[in-house]
């Protein structure tokens, strides 16, 4: 036989209240990881993004994030509207805005951080500049063809 616990409120009806337990199950979120790097990378293509390539930092100590997306623009307009592109794009089919997004003033190098991912759409004299993929040659990297 079940016992059950009652309790009375302090109301001025004084009518009984059973006290349940819920127990409480942990959701583990959805890695979207794979979908959104297709995403930004189809997102990077529409809008003429060049020399695309994916870092994967997943097995090195220390990564800030699980890839790298790196590309280049040729002009400040074009890396700002690569960047509004990814965006939308992320946000409409992977429901994920951008954790923080660095550099839009001067946009010579627009970082934007989805955590897992995190992008980086450079002018081509920057890129070459900062050499990422040098710093980070540790990383297993995938070129992504031009269409």
């Amino acid at each position: 036989m079940a016992v059950k616990k009652e309790t009375k409120t302090k109301s001025s009806k004084n009518v009984a209240l059973k006290k349940t337990t819920r127990k409480t199950v942990k959701r583990k979120p959805k890695d979207n990881t794979a979908k959104m790097l297709s995403v930004i990378v189809d997102s990077i293509e529409d809008k003429k993004g060049e020399n695309i390539v994916v870092l994967n930092l997943k097995e090195l100590k220390n990564a800030m994030a699980d890839y790298f997306v790196i590309c280049e623009a040729r002009n400040k307009i074009q890396v700002d509207a690569i960047v509004r592109n990814i965006e939308e794009k992320v946000f409409k089919k992977v429901k994920e805005t951008a954790f923080n997004i660095e550099g839009k003033q001067n946009a010579e190098w627009i970082l934007m951080d989805y955590f897992n991912v995190v992008v980086h759409v450079f002018l081509a004299e920057k890129r070459e500049f900062y050499g990422l993929e040098n710093l980070w040659a540790d990383a297993q990297e995938e070129k992504i063809a031009a269409i």
